[in-house]
């Protein structure tokens, strides 16, 4: 097993073109063409994770967070990211991190935190835009239902819960080809009309190029006409923080304990009570709070997150109540999703999950 065919597979889950502008997710050290013995999951990256890693002989380490965040201009070790990187490379340790584009993913961190608190209904909060894209191709009435099946296997087709989506209209197109074609229907050198349908069906933007190769594939012209048109429309499969609901309605003191048991955190900052009852919940895995808009346009009535400063609990304004649990404590079962997905996809190398608690934060 190499480290590519381990990363290519989170990358389908998780692509790389939803992190965040200021991340730096994907492989980080090591060669992509490296065999994986063993591969260890973490939420940070420190000094006692690759010792762990070692100990265990793992060649590989999956992270949440990126060990190299900024851009490093030098290797001198003169700074604990340049001394990680240079032991990284010495062990011949490949690194890896999905950061926020495991956020992002409607099936990721977020989504992880609700099924902790035992959310139902859940959505995105904040949903991408500019994701989707529209798909239009012209191609004979005969062929029309293999072409579809071979660009809905690659992606396209996906509205919410239904997939294989397409509309389908009747036309006539009209062509002549020169003297070096040879085409499928009528004669080179001739104008000729055919009955097609117009097919259109939208993708996310990173399945462009798997979704053109099957088109062109399977189409039986030689220059097959599609045009890609850009949407505005709102991407529910990807985006920023969540919101569901609690099976149950508790007390906002119940639900503050709940926060502390499932995440075992011995506080949560929180702003005062509002005397509700929390039904509603709206959270985001790290640091969330640029979502409280969000989440008290969206009727939540509680937002759960990580590292709100203190003057942004005021702009709680007793319409909400703010739940910081902690950045590490929110993302700490970031690993079980590594976990889940590369034991049901993989079973040629052991997957480890790790010990070390990387959590900077300490408690008194």
């Amino acid at each position: 097993m190499q480290v590519r065919e381990i990363t290519n597979y989170i990358e389908s889950f998780a692509p790389l073109s939803y992190q965040e502008s200021y991340d730096n997710a994907g492989l980080q050290t090591g060669d992509p063409g490296q065999e994986v013995n063993a591969a260890l999951l973490c939420i940070d990256i420190t000094g006692k994770v690759i010792e762990e890693a070692l100990r265990l002989g793992a060649n590989l380490i999956i992270s949440h967070h990126p060990l190299i965040f900024g851009g490093l201009t030098k290797l001198t070790g003169s700074n604990y990211t340049e001394r990680l990187v240079i032991e990284a490379v010495r062990k011949q340790l490949a690194i890896y991190a999905a950061h926020t584009n495991l956020d992002a993913v409607h099936t990721g961190v977020n989504q992880k935190i609700a099924e902790k608190l035992g959310l139902n209904d859940t959505v995105i909060l904040s949903p991408m835009a500019n994701q989707l894209r529209k798909l239009v191709f012209f191609v004979p009435a005969d062929h029309a239902a293999a072409v579809r099946e071979d660009i809905f296997k690659a992606g396209a087709g996906h509205i919410g819960e239904y997939d294989m989506c397409s509309f389908n209209a009747p036309g006539e197109g009209t062509f002549r080809g020169s003297e070096n074609t040879d085409p499928f229907v009528g004669e080179k050198g001739s104008m000729h009309t055919e009955a097609e349908l117009r097919v259109e069906t939208i993708f996310p933007k990173e399945r462009e190029n798997q979704i053109i190769r099957a088109l062109i594939r399977t189409h039986p012209y030689e220059e097959v006409a599609y045009d890609i048109y850009p949407l505005a429309n709102a991407y529910d499969r990807a985006g920023s923080g969540a919101i569901g609901e609690m099976e149950e309605p508790l007390d906002e003191e119940s639900f503050l304990q709940l926060l502390k048991e499932r995440f075992n955190t011995p506080f949560v900052r929180h702003t005062g009570l509002l005397g509700r009852k929390v039904k509603r919940v709206a959270l985001c895995g790290g640091s969330g709070s640029f979502l409280l808009s969000k989440a008290i346009a969206a009727g939540a009535d509680v937002f759960v997150s990580g590292d709100f400063k203190y003057h942004q609990f005021f702009d709680a304004d007793g319409r909400i109540l703010i739940a910081d649990i902690g950045h590490y404590e929110s993302e700490q079962f970031t690993k079980e999703i590594f976990y889940e997905l590369l034991t049901k996809k993989f079973t040629k190398f052991a997957v480890h999950l790790s010990e070390v608690n990387t959590n900077p934060v300490n408690y008194f």
